[in-house]
């Protein structure tokens, strides 16, 4: 195992990340920005280094300053979380050709299932099924148009390096088409610095569905079960949940399986999901692999006793996986709401500034992943995230209740600070919810009834 580990990433899950650390032995260094220096995570490592500005790209994103801040501390590892460099080829490469181990798997998996279109290849090679799609990327909105034709109105147009929600739109009518290419091509360009992007069907109203994979360097590969990640807005997650409710009979379980083949076929390695939609007929369709940590990580914890983190470390050191697929039980029942520095009446805008008070719940079977301090900024340079909350209970209903009770002790309040916890609770009530009949649509349809 490791001596010491570089985590190179920000707020709640470099926290997250430097907790199973110490709890292993493992000394820990934590990467940071400008804006980030008097952070939680920071606090809690055994050693800082500024590697830049707030602005991510000259600190989280800047590759040489990360690598250079793991050589100077005498770090062997680099974590990388999730979001910043997690799925960069390019990082992957560059942590192996100067002898650090990088935490996620090697540089050829990540080009593979980091390029959306080579992904639907291989993983249709291994049987997965697909959505009409594209077969390749697109080179015009004229191609784009011609392809769509094909496939069927509405369509989604996706960065081949999209990620996170970002860089997709959906065209409804051949009409909107040319503008919609354009935004998606222009913003892909913007943020991932690749502006290739390909053509899939669009589902109106589907379960969002993903698959926790672990695999080793040994050829072993299991899955944690499943997550229903439904509840989102602008193609963002908002509430998670495992195991997967209200499905056919045996559902879940042929998601997983054809997960852990995708995986397999890929050649996986270390903690990634598997992400598939699920039409209303029961048809589910693999739509993309994110090759890290999830943010929504904690539900399948909380429902298999297994720290995915230290999962990670042991896979990265070398060791096989601790357990087969038979070992692994599923008990319970998980949810995870996220809540954010936004404001849901004003479209989800993100709302940064002063934190002047912080209460945050506790109590039975109840987790909370932060980096909340009174006093603290919320930077308007990163993600909005403040804190997951996570419950477990003995099943859906119990947990529902639980994660209600621990929403209504949310107090965070701060000039302009305005956060999710309220709208949340009201998704929690929605009778679609409740009944485990909701999808993607749920969230976008509350707002257009308010």
């Amino acid at each position: 195992m490791f001596t010491t580990v570089l985590i190179a990433n920000r707020g709640e899950i470099a926290l997250r990340i430097a907790r199973t650390c110490r709890e292993i032995g493992i000394r820990t260094v934590v990467a940071h920005s400008s804006a980030d220096k008097d952070g939680a995570a920071a606090r809690f490592a055994d050693e800082t280094v500024q590697i830049g500005p707030a602005p991510a790209r000259r600190s989280y994103l800047n590759a040489a300053a990360v690598l250079q801040a793991a050589l100077n501390t005498g770090a062997e590892a680099i974590h990388p979380g999730y979001g910043f460099l997690a799925e960069d080829p390019d990082f992957a490469e560059m942590c192996e050709d100067a002898g650090l181990v990088f935490i996620g798997p090697p540089a050829p998996v990540l080009a593979c299932l980091g390029d959306k279109a080579r992904a639907l290849g291989t993983v249709e090679s291994a049987g997965l099924p697909t959505l009409p799609w594209s077969r390749g990327t697109v080179g015009s909105a004229a191609e784009a148009r011609s392809i769509a034709a094909e496939i069927g109105y509405p369509v989604i147009i996706k960065a081949v390096a999209g990620g996170g929600g970002l860089g997709m739109g959906v065209v409804r009518t051949p009409h909107e088409l040319p503008r919609v290419y354009t935004q998606v091509h222009q913003a892909a360009t913007a943020v991932f610095g690749d502006g290739r992007v390909y053509l899939e069907k669009f589902v109106e109203a589907a379960r969002h569905v993903e698959v926790q994979v672990l695999a080793d360097r040994h050829g072993h590969v299991v899955h944690l079960g499943a997550r229903d990640c439904s509840v989102q807005r602008r193609h963002q997650k908002l509430i998670e949940e495992s195991p997967l409710p209200g499905t056919w009979t045996g559902m879940s379980e042929r998601i997983c399986e054809a997960a852990v083949r995708g995986a397999r076929a890929a050649g996986y390695v270390g903690a990634g999901t598997f992400e598939f939609l699920l039409d209303e007929n029961g048809v589910f369709s693999f739509i993309e692999a994110n090759c890290r940590i999830q943010v929504e990580h904690p539900v399948t914890e909380m429902v298999t006793g297994l720290d995915l983190v230290r999962e990670q470390l042991n896979v990265a050191a070398g060791h096989p996986l601790p357990l087969s697929q038979d070992e692994i039980v599923i008990r319970g029942a998980a949810l995870e709401c996220r809540v954010n520095a936004e404001d849901p009446t004003q479209g989800f805008r993100p709302c940064p500034g002063r934190v002047e008070s912080a209460a945050l719940p506790g109590g039975p079977f109840v987790r909370v992943d932060g980096y909340l301090d009174r006093g603290m900024n919320i930077p308007a340079e990163y993600d909005s995230l403040l804190a997951k909350i996570i419950v477990w209970a003995p099943d859906r209903e119990q947990a529902i209740a639980r994660m209600e009770r621990a929403l209504a002790e949310v107090a965070i309040d701060g000039p302009g600070v305005r956060t999710t916890a309220a709208f949340l609770q009201d998704v929690l009530a929605h009778p679609l919810f409740r009944d485990a009949k909701h999808s993607t649509a749920l969230v976008e349809s509350m707002i257009g009834a308010g």
